[in-house]
């Protein structure tokens, strides 16, 4: 089961290509680089942190557009063009006093393996290859960028009890 696993988590990582995008890569004849976010998964990540869980990305890639959208999410926590993500999620857990078991990483490549593999929940998407859902406690049922951050960031609310706090001004 895995609401004992979610139930500590106060921080979660995500890459961007594939996670918080559909993994697609596009390029202008000038070379400026576009990404496509999703906003359900972006209200989600807003809820999320409302309900107390830090947020962060760590991705591979260096990119503007990652940079206003974190900033346009209120993602304090973002580092960019980084090789070995397990090196930036050990300096956010130290900075923010999180144990490795307290946090998260959503990935869907092998890249994401040696975070993924030592942190207390570690959850993919349905198209990561084989090796990375070997090692994933979570599997979304939305691709990534079609709603899988939202999907993560509800399961956690919900195991932790705060989806409904978080829900009610819009119920009211």
């Amino acid at each position: 089961m895995l609401t004992p696993r979610i139930q500590p988590i106060r921080l979660i990582a995500f890459d961007v290509d594939g996670i918080l995008t559909d993994g697609g890569l596009y390029l202008s004849d000038s070379g400026e680089e576009f990404k496509r976010f999703n906003s359900l998964d972006g209200h989600g990540l807003k809820m999320l942190k409302a309900s107390g869980v830090e947020l962060a990305i760590i991705t591979g890639r260096t990119s503007r557009c990652v940079e206003m959208r974190a900033k346009n999410l209120g993602i304090a926590h973002l580092y960019q063009g980084v090789e070995k993500k397990w090196d930036a999620m050990q300096d956010l857990l130290g900075k923010l006093g999180i144990a490795p078991e307290a946090s998260a990483f959503m990935g869907d490549d092998v890249v994401d393996l040696p975070a993924m593999r030592r942190v207390g929940l570690a959850l993919t998407v349905p198209n990561a290859p084989p090796a990375v859902h070997e090692h994933a406690h979570y599997t979304t049922k939305h691709a990534g960028g079609n709603g899988a951050v939202r999907e993560v960031c509800e399961l956690i609310m919900s195991a932790q009890g705060t989806l409904s706090a978080q829900l009610a001004p819009y119920l009211a």
